[in-house]
């Protein structure tokens, strides 16, 4: 779905290809089609958070606010690529499946 090389280059990581080299599916199959990928993102974003919460509690006696905002802004944009990326895997995945490579797709 996205290029070789490019999940930590912050100008490109966001791009697509248009359609699947194996079956030719597009990737975009409607305008705002990936809206939708922002609620799997949430669920992530939630988790991190748990995650970056139960880390720091074994870590510092008392977690304040400020603590946990600097780790939350530190983790959230350093995944910021990876979650973009899964939650539009993801999502795509939940409406069209793939097929295999094209010698396992039967007429290709």
């Amino acid at each position: 779905m996205f290029e070789k090389g490019t999940l930590y280059n912050y100008r490109r990581f966001s791009e697509m290809k248009e359609k699947c080299e194996c079956c030719g599916q597009h990737f975009e199959p409607e305008p705002g089609y990936y809206y939708g990928a922002m609620f799997v993102s949430y669920a992530f974003s939630t988790a991190i958070f748990v995650a970056v919460w139960i880390v720091l509690s074994f870590f510092v006696e008392e977690v304040t606010i400020l603590m946990m905002t600097f780790a939350l802004i530190a983790v959230v944009v350093g995944l910021l690529p990876v979650s973009f990326r899964l939650s539009r895997s993801i999502w795509i995945n939940i409406f069209m499946s793939y097929q295999g490579k094209p010698k396992q797709v039967t007429g290709k």
